[in-house]
């Protein structure tokens, strides 16, 4: 993430737009507004992008890829261009009405969605911390040494919350849902150390060692 979530990257984007990696990769290739892409090493796209996204992906069995193309470019040159993130999402409220010929397609519903799906995931960045201090930079629930991704780990297993809790005394429910969003959203990079999950300790061998007899 830079600064507040301007960009996103592939993997961010797919939990904001409610879609697989792959889709949001195909709207990154093909479909969204230039401005709202960022090519080269490494792709990212707007914030607001993923309310595009999620339109084209759930409308497919609706209109077709050029009317859902034609919708996002009709949005998209009618609002206002800022830097401030509040004010474009209202900006995108006030321009989601596309009208064109027999063309009538009201947007609404799904930049509601978007932006719910947003505000989740701004809960999340906001309780993550990565300090090179705490566990060597891993990060953590904020205010504690709890790794996030061996809490997802444990939910993604389908532990019981209350499980996950007891493990980690001083976890809420709601912080075990943003973490396991957090995780989805930055999962670990190249090959990672297997996370600890609860109910993982077991016997791997046991070894009888005979005592010696004590010679005269």
């Amino acid at each position: 993430m830079t600064g507040t979530a301007e960009l996103l990257r592939p993997t961010e984007a797919a939990v904001v737009s409610g879609v697989e990696l792959s889709i949001v990769n195909h709207a990154i290739d093909r479909m969204l507004p230039p401005r709202l892409v960022r090519k080269g090493r490494g792709k990212s796209v707007s914030a607001e992008a993923c309310f595009y996204i999620a339109f084209y992906h759930a409308s497919a069995n609706k209109l077709t890829a050029d009317e859902r193309r034609f919708a996002i470019f009709d949005v998209d040159k009618r609002v206002e261009p800022t830097s401030d993130m509040p004010a474009r999402w209202a900006s995108l409220l006030r321009h989601c009405v596309v009208r064109h010929d027999w063309l009538h397609i009201d947007l609404e519903p799904f930049l509601i969605q978007t932006h719910e799906r947003w505000d989740r995931y701004v809960a999340a960045l906001s309780m993550v911390k990565s300090d090179p201090g705490i566990l060597g930079g891993t990060p953590v629930i904020t205010g504690t040494r709890i790794p996030v991704h061996d809490v997802a780990a444990s939910a993604a297993a389908g532990l019981p919350v209350s499980r996950i809790r007891e493990a980690y005394r001083g976890l809420s429910e709601e912080q075990i849902e943003l973490a396991s969003l957090y995780a989805r959203a930055n999962p670990l990079q190249g090959r990672p150390p297997e996370r600890r999950m609860l109910g993982e300790d077991s016997v791997i061998t046991r070894r009888v060692i005979e005592r010696r007899q004590a010679t005269a």
